[in-house]
């Protein structure tokens, strides 16, 4: 009931402010079960994404999102918690299983599962290698696979931007079921979850208009991180030198200064120690 509470309360306000716009809304499915999958662009592709649809989309959310502190933390947790987002635990192995699981009972009740392959936001705007649970799923369910691309939505809330930018206008494209058919039965083979996962990054691609990149997006961001932080130790370490010279440059100048008033004042007592007798 929340969900639908949210949606009829923030609706109107992003149709306003940023004039979303939406394309293939009829490739959804109106009833029965559907993997919605997502590339991952910001945080508010869980606002636009849905907006369109007449029915409700249950995402698989980072459990980070319902564990955070301060004001920011229990805004956050009290919406996923109302919109029925359910937390998911990212360290894989028995996490990744649960997630699975917890997938599969969304699927089994009918309903929308929502999914964002690349298993976290994208850094830089390009589409990152997908993560093989979303076959598993497709599989293990039965369930068709409706690509949803997100277009500009990284401009309205890059990364590290907590507040929305307006002057641009989102689209959500949705591309036609990916039947997967095909391969049922053949959820354990790691060859077919890869072929499937890749094809349902190419459908994105296709819609998106990203470039691709075949790495995960997570150890592109681990990278950047690190690079980072390294700028910063460099840069720290730059300031702490510059400062460190211009200690030095100030000493130097004092010494100089004190120097210059010694031999001022060593030629005033020697000129009265020299003055003439006569006078």
């Amino acid at each position: 009931m929340f969900y639908w509470v949210v949606k009829a309360f923030l609706g109107p306000i992003l149709a306003v402010l940023w004039q979303p716009r939406a394309e293939g809304v009829e490739n959804v499915p109106r009833r029965g079960p559907a993997i919605m999958v997502s590339n991952h662009l910001s945080f508010s592709d869980h606002f636009f994404g849905p907006l369109p649809l007449p029915r409700k989309i249950t995402f698989l959310a980072k459990s980070e999102y319902f564990t955070g502190t301060g004001v920011k933390g229990f805004f956050s947790r009290a919406f996923f918690t109302g919109v029925g987002q359910i937390p998911i635990d990212r360290s894989g192995g028995k996490a990744s299983e649960a997630a699975l699981r917890t997938g599969l009972r969304v699927l089994k009740r009918g309903d929308l599962l929502g999914i964002y392959p690349e298993g976290t936001r994208s850094p830089d705007g390009k589409l990152y290698r997908g993560r093989t649970g979303v076959a598993r799923l497709a599989l293990e369910a039965k369930a068709p696979v409706v690509p949803m691309a997100m277009i500009n939505l990284e401009k309205i809330m890059p990364p590290g931007r907590t507040i929305p930018k307006l002057g641009v206008r989102p689209k959500v494209v949705f591309g036609k079921p990916l039947d997967f058919s095909r391969y049922y039965g053949m959820e354990r083979d790691p060859r077919v979850l890869r072929a499937i996962t890749d094809e349902i990054m190419y459908a994105l691609m296709e819609l998106s208009g990203q470039e691709y990149v075949d790495r995960y997006a997570q150890s592109v961001k681990a990278e950047l991180e690190a690079e980072a932080k390294e700028a910063r130790r460099e840069q720290h370490a730059s300031d702490k030198d510059r400062r460190r010279s211009d200690r030095a440059k100030r000493k130097e100048e004092r010494r100089a200064r004190k120097a210059a008033k010694r031999a001022e004042r060593d030629a005033a007592e020697s000129g009265e120690d020299g003055a003439d007798p006569r006078e």
